[in-house]
């Protein structure tokens, strides 16, 4: 069981992740005033992933705490800043 778990873990990391840089990509075309309708389309399925994979992931018995959007940010933004 804790294998499902690690996995689903790692699936959520990923995907936070690919989400990161894909609101990065959504602020920059914002920010150009340019078009971003597909990629805040692939934004929202990529949330709806992430809420499907966390009820996998206490269903399989994970009783962590996942880190909080502000937590998960600021390390996203340290990552960029290195």
């Amino acid at each position: 069981m804790d294998n499902k778990i690690n996995e689903i873990r790692r699936k959520i990391s990923a995907l936070r992740s690919e989400m990161t840089d894909l609101e990065v990509s959504v602020r920059d075309h914002i920010n150009r005033d340019l078009d971003c309708t597909s990629r805040a389309v692939q934004l929202m399925n990529l949330r709806r992933e992430l809420k499907l994979l966390i009820g996998e992931w206490k269903a399989a018995g994970g009783g962590d705490r996942l880190p909080n959007v502000g937590a998960w940010q600021s390390r996203s933004r340290r990552r960029r800043a290195s």
